[in-house]
């Protein structure tokens, strides 16, 4: 399976949940391949703790692959390679968990036929090697997101199942713009449709993520006043109403992120001595984390939009 990681903004939590969730499903046994097409900041490498790829490498990444200056672009064994205390070990019954990182200062470009080809090559191949192959892709109508809606229309990639991830704040802006680029005049659903893909069955494809979400029963947000907690309640239910309004409501979110300090300033990924052992995160987060990660291949969970 392939799943791709959109936005159409920055700062969503889009590349450090997706690659805490490619964490979750290697440690539960899949083989996972985190791809990193977001080409204009190819930073997930940092949050993998790989030393000297926290801004892609130089050369050997996916956009000069797809420039065609490389044969193949480079691979990293994270268990190998990371430098983070907790996944040097790696654990007993986990999959193989590889990053394909983008080129530092690489940038956005236009994509030819050739560049079409190489990717479509690239997904064919990561797909008959692992379990779950994610696709991190640059925020909005991006030339990535363009580019694989193209590749995955195609009669030689139609028969791998695609699923899309759509990550948003829980804000006004963010909803307003996470709906608008699934559902837009020109968003994901009309510019697949466009390149050959079947309108419902793309829009099958696609659930939202919702990241940073204070929840008002959980600590520190359950010791605000009375007037506080009354309006953060009001503003959930707006947002509420605002989603199912745009269609990206309840129906369509496969998950919810809380609101967590750890992943705001350090955006690493969380593991079990992080909320056992050090306290630093909170035991809500990384089960939301594995909930999520476990949705991402269930068909009842995915089928219930």
């Amino acid at each position: 399976m392939i799943l791709f990681a959109a936005s159409d903004k920055g700062g969503t939590g889009r590349s450090v949940t997706t690659a805490n969730l490619a964490y979750r499903r290697a440690l539960h046994g899949d083989d996972v391949c985190y791809v990193d097409f977001d080409f204009g900041s190819p930073t997930t490498a940092a949050v993998f703790d790989i030393p000297g790829a926290g801004l892609g490498i130089d050369g050997l990444g996916l956009h000069s692959y797809l420039r065609g200056h490389i044969a193949e672009p480079a691979r990293i064994d994270v268990w190998a390679e990371t430098e983070h205390s907790a996944l040097r070990l790696r654990p007993a019954g986990s999959g193989r968990l590889l990053l394909l990182p983008g080129d530092q200062g690489g940038g956005e470009f236009a994509v030819d036929a050739d560049a079409l080809r190489r990717c479509a090559d690239l997904l064919l191949l990561l797909s008959g090697e692992f379990d779950l192959v994610m696709v991190d892709l640059s925020a909005g109508r991006s030339f990535a997101t363009d580019m694989v809606l193209a590749v995955t229309a195609r009669p030689e990639l139609r028969g791998l199942e695609a699923r899309w991830l759509v990550y948003h704040r829980w804000t006004r802006q963010h909803v307003i713009a996470a709906a608008g680029l699934v559902h837009g005049s020109r968003g994901i659903v009309a510019a697949g449709v466009a390149r050959g893909h079947d309108e419902q069955r793309l829009r099958d494809a696609v659930r939202f993520v919702r990241a940073a979400v204070p929840d008002p029963e959980s600590p520190p947000w359950s010791h605000l006043t009375p007037t506080q907690s009354a309006w953060m309640r009001q503003c959930d239910q707006s947002l509420m109403a605002l989603a199912a309004e745009l269609g990206a409501g309840y129906a369509r979110v496969l998950g919810s992120i809380p609101l967590e300090p750890v992943l705001q300033w350090r955006e690493q990924l969380i593991t079990d001595e992080d909320v056992l052992d050090s306290g630093i995160v909170t035991p809500q987060t990384r089960q939301a984390f594995e909930d999520l990660a476990g949705r991402l291949t269930d068909a009842e969970s995915w089928g219930r939009a």
